[in-house]
């Protein structure tokens, strides 16, 4: 099948969701945008602090769910069942069972004082219950930053050109914090600033790359834990937020190209449309495929984000909906470019030898067909930007993902300190 049809359809079925169903969503849930949210009635001026603009909250949002999950899995779950069950799992599952999820996330959490899901459960379930969740949470999420560091640190290593683009944009985002929240300005100009700053810190980078001795591995190990560790007790507004909107627009060029790529080149479908219900040497299709695919249909972890750093910003409760179901459409449209990026960039047998044992695995095969896709307009360099800014995007999920759990052992612990509590999360990390 031509991809160009696959996206168009998507696309279609995609917008109709968030047209319609999510507006249906929106009554069931009383959205009334004369509530005072958490944001306002709460506010510290650290965690609780609402967002200049529904956008740089909702490109806040989407950086901190859009990490490596929606790529990783479709192009697993393409290489073992074909792209046909992938796809319908990707598009049926983000209206009916992602949106939904993450929209409602932010809307209970925000009934709640923006409360994490794991604290409410004590309300709704019990006091079992919400001991439960939180210790299995919390343990899950020192592993996903301990992993995420580790991911990151050998970037930093083996690509020493990202070095100063890694880091740069922590100064990029004070600056544009500082123009948003204490000079007033224009978001435009704030914004347009802000990218300027962010490519020439990648040329820079590209420039002047930065090697270390042979212990650079364990440096910039501590050098990200460090920075987690600002990012997670510094005021939300100066530094995590501002980050991950000026870098978000990373990957917005980057689901725009692939989009742009797909409509010019229209390549067809290599991969085999289905793989069967149990492949040889492979799991049962069901229900290991909506394991697979999370990110990009429906994660547990959009909720803790939902929940814990979106609920504490949201100015209104009218924007719930765009941030929210809105960012789970957005994430579902990156898992389809990922899926046609392999299914049609790659063949079969090419993509199997990448995810075998020795290859260059799903990032890997996923940049590869992503540069093909895009070589006409990117001139080749497709596969290079891919892998950039996805390490770009593990980095924004890494720093969130410290907070989020800082503040789950402030709920689980009763740890008052955050500064402590978050040395805790860092110290167990590392």
């Amino acid at each position: 099948m031509n991809s160009l049809i696959i996206i168009t359809c998507s696309f279609l079925f995609l917008a109709a969701g968030y047209v319609f169903y999510a507006r249906i969503l929106e009554k069931f849930l009383e959205i009334n945008p004369d509530n005072v949210t958490p944001a306002y009635k709460y506010y510290d001026g650290i965690d609780y602090v609402p967002a200049r603009n529904w956008l740089v909250l909702f490109s806040h949002h989407f950086a901190s769910i859009a990490g490596a999950g929606p790529i990783v899995g479709p192009v697993i779950a393409v290489a073992i069942w074909g792209w046909l069950p992938a796809l319908v799992w990707i598009v049926i599952g983000t209206i009916f069972v992602g949106g939904v999820h993450d929209f409602a996330a932010i809307v209970i959490s925000v009934r709640h004082k923006a409360r994490s899901i794991a604290d409410i459960a004590e309300d709704v379930i019990s006091r079992r219950s919400k001991l439960i969740f939180l210790s299995f949470v919390w343990l899950t999420l020192v592993l996903v930053i301990a992993v995420f560091t580790s991911i990151c640190a050998k970037t930093l290593t083996t690509t020493p050109s990202t070095v100063i683009p890694s880091f740069g944009l922590i100064g990029v985002a004070l600056i544009v914090g500082f123009m948003l929240y204490r000079l007033k300005l224009n978001i435009v100009i704030a914004t347009v600033v802000g990218i300027a700053l962010l490519l020439a810190s990648m040329a820079a980078g590209g420039r002047f790359p930065i090697y270390l001795n042979a212990n650079s591995y364990a440096i910039w190990t501590l050098a990200l834990l460090a920075y987690a560790f600002i990012a997670s007790v510094a005021p939300v507004h100066i530094l995590l937020q501002p980050r991950d909107y000026i870098s978000s627009f990373l990957l917005y060029f980057g689901i725009v190209a692939g989009v742009a790529g797909i409509v010019i080149t229209r390549p067809v479908m290599k991969v085999a449309c289905f793989g069967g219900w149990v492949p040889e040497g492979a799991d049962w299709l069901w229900p290991m495929l909506f394991v697979t695919i999370a990110c990009g249909a429906n994660s547990g972890f959009h909720s803790l984000v939902s929940s814990g750093t979106t609920s504490k910003q949201l100015p209104n409760e009218k924007f719930a909906r765009r941030i929210g179901y809105g960012g789970m459409t957005l994430e579902a449209l990156l898992a389809i470019i990922a899926l046609i990026a392999v299914g049609a960039g790659l063949g079969s047998g090419e993509l199997g030898r990448m995810l075998s044992k020795g290859g260059e695995g799903p990032i890997g095969a996923f940049g590869k067909g992503y540069g093909v896709l895009t070589k006409t307009m990117l001139f080749g360099k497709g596969s290079m930007i891919a892998i950039m800014i996805l390490n770009a995007f593990i980095l924004t999920t890494l720093d969130t993902a410290t907070r989020i759990c800082r503040y789950l052992s402030e709920e689980l612990f009763k740890i008052k300190n955050r500064f402590f509590s978050t040395f805790v999360v860092v110290f167990t990390s590392g």
